[in-house]
């Protein structure tokens, strides 16, 4: 009875393997496409067939794209913009966490629910108001304008709220008592414990950050100010659309993102599964 188990069980086993790397190959496989298609000339990318390889291999749409368009300040954009609302972000969810989970002050189960509730509103919705606001300050074009309707994430603030709720009480008490101030048991205590939901925490942010289009297409109106994936879209030309140039800019816009993701990846994956836990 053991070895026709063992033998069901080895089948479904090796069946599971084989549909798991399918999809991974299917999901894969739009990747490689669009990474070689930018190694390709032109009058290769728009043949009627497939080719799994360029046959005469050339890197004149990476040039073209950076020598011929703002790249350069798109590149600036982005990083200083995701830095930005990362550090701010990950710091004042970090600081509202801790304030919801440690302390007492009238109104804490009111913005609570308030922040749970805003999970129900989704920030497309939120755009027009976001515009007005940005506007009436003289925010647009600007660097402000893109990371203020960024900065907020209630998720990360409810991950840190969970966290702190689970630290023993104990170290708490035994701060107070040597009277620490609040700021003294968060950064030299709770903190500490948790550098590692603080570091995978800032690096989704980031690449949420960096990978928003859709309110950076809508702040700003000169070229030199967009981030990379808003500025990519002004990559084209007169005469036509050239697909590989392109793809070449789309690969150098998604290039510090798969870095970002292939150096942490198991914080991102910790992250991912942080957030999906809240929101599940």
């Amino acid at each position: 009875m053991t070895r026709p188990r063992l033998q069901t069980v080895n089948l479904w086993g090796g069946i599971i393997t084989v549909l798991t790397v399918l999809a991974a190959v299917l999901w894969a496989f739009p990747l490689y496409w669009g990474v070689i298609s930018s190694l390709k000339p032109e009058d290769e990318v728009v043949r009627p067939y497939i080719e799994l390889w360029p046959e005469n291999l050339t890197f004149d749409h990476y040039i073209t794209a950076i020598t011929t368009t703002q790249i350069g300040s798109w590149y600036l954009n982005s990083v200083v913009v995701a830095v930005g609302v990362t550090v701010i972000t990950v710091a004042s969810s970090m600081l509202c966490g801790y304030a919801l989970s440690q302390l007492s002050f009238p109104g804490r189960k009111a913005l609570w629910w308030l922040i749970l509730a805003s999970f129900m509103v989704p920030t497309q919705a939120l755009i027009i108001n976001h515009f007005v606001l940005v506007s009436q300050l003289g925010l647009i074009n600007t660097w402000a304008g893109i990371m203020l309707p960024q900065l907020i994430h209630p998720v990360i603030i409810i991950v840190y709220k969970q966290f702190f709720d689970q630290v023993p009480k104990d170290f708490r008490e035994a701060a107070v008592m040597d009277n620490a101030g609040e700021f003294a048991i968060l950064f030299k205590i709770y903190l500490p414990m948790n550098w590692g939901v603080t570091t995978a925490l800032s690096i989704v942010c980031f690449i949420w950050t960096w990978n928003a289009f859709l309110w950076p297409f809508l702040s700003v109106t000169r070229t030199e100010m967009m981030t990379m994936p808003v500025g990519i879209t002004q990559v084209n030309d007169a005469f036509g659309v050239y697909y590989a140039r392109q793809l070449a800019a789309a690969v150098l816009a998604g290039l510090p993102v798969a870095l970002a993701y292939l150096l942490f990846q198991r914080r991102v994956t910790e992250a991912i599964t942080l957030s999906a836990g809240i929101k599940g």
